[in-house]
């Protein structure tokens, strides 16, 4: 019997990357150095927040009157047991800016992900259903966007009084809308697409044709959006402890750090510089990890 060997055109099926896709992600986003250097110091604030009280040297509400304004421990006057000096009152800079990391990371994580949850909610809907829906929600989203956010928290803040959950309340319900008009943009493309309408022919429903086919694709731009969010409301949460409407005074924020030492930026610095360092540091870290997440969300970002 005379055996046929295989036509010269037929080939091996191609192999995925070693990995699959999440491994080529990881691959670009480890590229770029400025993006790790991003996510080293975030794991690092990360940490600070998490075991605070057991990295912080001392209690930052304890005060010592003999001690204050100590300068830094590399200054003239300043000593190791404080090495970034104490503020007005003789309380440690170094524990007061860990602790302000728990406030700052928990606002901005919070804040985000309602707003995300209002936003994505809302965009699916407007965008999958169109007509008089669409026309509705995207009114309300043009309303909320005729007031500033950071008015708006001043003013419900004001009235309301200050706290910590507050505070995550009113800046997540004021920052939905971005959130919601590129979730919306994104299912206009997609509920045309041929897998959608073959969905929709074997009679699956609207809420898991937009929970199990349109979420997933729109998670990249989410992910982007609410990294960029996070910073935005931890400077929003700063901006309203230093007019005095966020937390409670006797909780550690940055933004209260900053409004104590403005009085002392000629003579003892180091009492709000240091909690100004940590807000800006914080802030883009954020930032640059959300910029790096987009261009990795971008197929044209890797396919290198």
């Amino acid at each position: 019997m005379t055996v046929i060997p295989p036509a010269a055109t037929d080939r091996a099926p191609a192999k995925n990357p070693p990995g699959g896709p999440r491994s080529v992600v990881l691959r670009a986003l480890l590229r770029n150095k400025l993006a790790v250097l991003a996510l080293a110091v975030l794991a690092l604030l990360l940490v600070a927040a998490l075991f605070a009280p057991l990295i912080a040297p001392y209690d930052p509400n304890t005060q010592d009157l003999l001690i204050r304004l100590r300068p830094p421990a590399w200054q003239d006057g300043g000593t190791g047991a404080h090495l970034l000096g104490t503020d007005q009152l003789g309380r440690d800079m170094l524990s007061r800016v860990i602790h302000g990391a728990r406030v700052s990371l928990l606002v901005g994580a919070g804040a985000a992900l309602l707003a995300g949850v209002i936003g994505t909610a809302v965009g699916l809907a407007a965008g999958y259903f169109g007509g008089w829906a669409d026309r509705t929600l995207m009114r309300l989203a043009d309303v909320q966007l005729a007031f500033p956010s950071l008015l708006l928290a001043l003013a419900v803040v004001g009235f309301l009084g200050s706290g910590l959950w507050l505070v995550v309340l009113v800046l997540g319900f004021t920052g939905w809308v971005s959130y919601a008009r590129v979730v919306r943009s994104e299912v206009m493309s997609l509920r045309t697409r041929d897998f959608i309408t073959e969905a929709r022919a074997i009679g699956v429903t609207d809420v898991t044709i937009m929970r199990r086919h349109l979420l997933p694709n729109v998670m990249a731009p989410l992910a982007t959006i609410g990294t960029l969010h996070v910073a935005a409301a931890i400077v929003a949460e700063a901006s309203l402890s230093y007019l005095g409407l966020g937390v409670p005074k006797e909780t550690v924020t940055w933004g209260a750090m900053l409004a104590d030492g403005q009085l002392y930026l000629g003579t003892s610095w180091w009492v709000a510089v240091f909690p100004g360092i940590a807000l800006m540091l914080t802030s883009l870290a954020i930032n640059i990890t959300g910029d790096a997440l987009r261009d990795v969300a971008d197929p044209k970002a890797y396919r290198r």
